[in-house]
């Protein structure tokens, strides 16, 4: 459990820390993540086919869940991090709480089994599935774009890197957001991905 909570950056202020960094936790915990939220809306949803239970466990699974229940179980208040980090919030913060809950995971799944990290996985991370519903959490930023922009001025956005600064192992990507050869919208993140969420979240605002 400490090393699941030991941030690289907790490392490079304390190298006589005999434990490693969670990094290959949260590698493991994912992937325990990925199959207990899978088997569980398979099993619940027997009707569904493959694309709506794939936006149901994206909208469960994503960074900004795992940080809330991260929160929520008050991990927070338990990582260890570099001075520079602990004083850091947004999103940074949470994608640093999101990983820890992963790497906790993924050490309660060594630790004892199976099973038991099922039920915690139920208790605290499948206990949203009703919100996720009922507040349609399961649209990600950029279908609801697209879903907008088609209905309303009949075009499709689309999306170019407009940056990429710093080192491989943290890089921040800016995204542009274009509807109709026009820049809408910009967005960050530490993948693509998450910066052309964030940049069409931002066109949202901007078009509705």
């Amino acid at each position: 459990m400490r090393e699941a909570l030991t941030h690289r950056s907790y490392l490079n202020e304390n190298p006589d820390w005999k434990l490693s960094n969670n990094e290959r936790l949260e590698f493991l915990g994912d992937a325990v993540l990925e199959l207990v939220t899978t088997e569980e809306l398979f099993n619940r949803y027997p009707d569904y086919q493959e694309g709506p239970m794939t936006s149901l466990r994206a909208a469960l699974v994503n960074y900004i869940m795992m940080a809330r229940v991260g929160r929520e179980l008050d991990l927070d208040k338990f990582m260890m991090l570099s001075q520079g980090e602990a004083k850091d919030t947004g999103r940074a913060r949470d994608v640093i709480l999101a990983n820890a809950m992963e790497a906790v995971i993924g050490a309660m799944y060594l630790d004892s089994g199976y099973d038991p990290v099922k039920k915690m996985i139920n208790n605290s991370i499948m206990s949203h599935l009703d919100e996720v519903i009922k507040e349609g959490l399961y649209k990600d930023a950029k279908s609801l774009l697209q879903e907008k922009a088609q209905a309303d001025l009949k075009t499709t956005p689309y999306y170019k890197v407009l940056q990429e600064r710093g080192p491989d192992h943290s890089k921040v990507f800016t995204v542009g957001a274009y509807l109709n050869e026009k820049l809408i919208a910009q967005g960050e993140g530490q993948s693509k991905q998450d910066a052309e969420i964030e940049a069409a979240k931002k066109a949202l605002e901007i078009i509705e």
